[in-house]
C-alpha cells in the first residue's frame, strides 16, 4: 500500500469550551493536489495549523509519509519537508522579489557559513546553482519582470504568486497553501492554475484552502468539505459538485449570497 503525503487521524482543536475542530480525520495522496474548501469559520486555516504544529492539538495525530509530527517544532516540520503559506501575503520588506525568492532556499542549503563567508568554491557554486533556481522559479510563475522590483511594491496578486514559489524554493515534499487565489485576478488565477499543476506533476504534493470554486474544480485531483470543524464529504470534484450535504452547506450558501 503507497503511504499516504499527510494522514490526519481523529484531530480535535478547542477554544473556550468550542471544538473548532472536531475528530477530522483525512488522508492526502502523494503526488496529488487535494482541495481543502468549506464555509468562513469551518476550521480550515485551524486545521493548516494544526498540521503544522503551530497549534496544539486536544487528540489525534498526523503523519507525513508516516512519520508522526505532532509535537515537532516548526523547524523540524518544515526540515521533514512540510512547508506552508498563509491567508495574507507575506513578503520581506526591504528585499526585492529575487531576493524574496531565494531566501526561500535557506533551508536547504549545504555550505557552511564559514565557506559562505570566505566565499569557497562549494559556496559559490550553490549560490550560482540557487540563483539559477530563483530566476527560473520568477518566470514559471510570470514574475521575471518584476525580478528587481522591491516586493512590498508588487500587486497583492503579484506577492501571493511570490510567496507560492519562495516556498517552492525549500524544496517541499508536501505544500500547503492557505487561499492562494485571494486578491488574485482571473488572468493571475489562470497563472496560478497553470503553476499547481507544474508543482504537482514535479512530484510535490499540495493541499490547498481555497474560496475560488473555479480553480478548485480546475486542478483539484480531491476535495475535503469541512463544516462546523467536522469533514463532511470527500471525493473528485464532479463528485463534490453533485454532493446534497454541501450544496446545501457551502456552494448553496456561497450562491444564495450572491
Amino acid at each position: 500500500m503507497t503511504i499516504p503525503a499527510l494522514e490526519v487521524t481523529g484531530l480535535v482543536r478547542a477554544f473556550g469550551g468550542i471544538r473548532a475542530i472536531d475528530g477530522v480525520t483525512l488522508a492526502v495522496p502523494a503526488g496529488s493536489v487535494t482541495a481543502l474548501i468549506g464555509p468562513n469559520g469551518s476550521g480550515k486555516t485551524t486545521l493548516f495549523n494544526l498540521i503544522t504544529n503551530l497549534y496544539r492539538p486536544d487528540a489525534g495525530g498526523v503523519r507525513l509519509f508516516g512519520e508522526p509530527l505532532t509535537g515537532a517544532a516548526d523547524w523540524q516540520v518544515a526540515a521533514r519537508g512540510l512547508v506552508r503559506t498563509f491567508q495574507t501575503a507575506r513578503v520581506f520588506p526591504g528585499m526585492t522579489a529575487f531576493e524574496n525568492v531565494l531566501a526561500g532556499a535557506h533551508l536547504r542549503q549545504r555550505s557552511t557559513p564559514l565557506s559562505q563567508m570566505l566565499w569557497l568554491g562549494r559556496a559559490r557554486h550553490e549560490e550560482r546553482a540557487l540563483a539559477e533556481r530563483a530566476e527560473a522559479m520568477l518566470e514559471l510563475a510570470g514574475l521575471g519582470g518584476f525580478r528587481d522590483t522591491a516586493a512590498t511594491d508588487l500587486p497583492m496578486g503579484a506577492q501571493k504568486l511570490l510567496e507560492v514559489i519562495r516556498a517552492l524554493m525549500a524544496r517541499p515534499r508536501l505544500l500547503l497553501l492557505d487561499e492562494p487565489a485571494a486578491g488574485l485576478n482571473d488572468g493571475e488565477t489562470a497563472e496560478l492554475a497553470m503553476l499547481l499543476c507544474a508543482v504537482r506533476d514535479s512530484g510535490v504534493t499540495l493541499l490547498v484552502v481555497e474560496h475560488n470554486m473555479s480553480l478548485v474544480m480546475g486542478v483539484a485531483d480531491q476535495v475535503i468539505v469541512l463544516d462546523a470543524g467536522a469533514v463532511i464529504a470527500r471525493g473528485t470534484p464532479a463528485e463534490i459538485q453533485r454532493n446534497p450535504r454541501v450544496i446545501e452547506a457551502y456552494i448553496g450558501q456561497a450562491e444564495g449570497t450572491a
